[in-house]
């Protein structure tokens, strides 16, 4: 177990069936600033294996068989949630835990809203492209963020 849990480390594998969810117990549960997604990899049948798991998806109606059965010399990661950036004209600016599906105002209500000098017209986004480039967007509200993205409430000028 390595990344965002609890109690990192080699855990033993005491049963023979046991599974991603039992070892994700024996190191304590995600830590806090984990996320949803953990990557299990190893080897199966002689070839690399690696799959990304969706925890919220293993409790939901149907998805235990996403729980799968953890072998010997298997790695799980938990890598750090997504964040989204928010500052400028708001009551709190700074990092943000990106939820799943999070909008561009669900983000501001987060940060406390704007301030009283921040305007909804003067509202940007700050996006890292495919190429690198970071892209400045002026997004609706209902735009869902990504990770890492940038959000900025500029001043109103009345």
């Amino acid at each position: 177990m390595l990344g965002y849990v609890n109690r990192p480390g080699r855990f033993p594998i005491e049963v023979a069936d046991m599974r991603l969810t039992d070892l994700l117990a024996n190191a304590g549960g995600v830590a806090a600033g984990g996320a949803e997604v953990m990557v299990l990899s190893g080897t199966r049948n002689g070839q690399p294996y690696r799959v990304e798991i969706d925890l919220p998806g293993i409790f939901a109606p149907g998805g235990r068989g996403q729980d799968l059965l953890v072998q010997n010399g298997d790695v799980l990661w938990v890598d750090r949630a997504p964040i989204v950036y928010i500052y400028g004209e708001v009551q709190r600016p700074g990092a943000l835990r990106l939820e799943r599906g999070m909008t561009l105002m669900q983000s501001l209500a987060a940060g406390g809203g704007l301030n009283l000098r921040g305007t909804e017209k003067g509202i940007r986004v700050h996006r890292k492209g495919a190429d690198g480039k970071v892209q400045v967007l002026q997004p609706p509200m209902d735009e869902v963020l990504k990770d890492g993205d940038v959000v900025y409430v500029r001043e109103s000028l009345f």
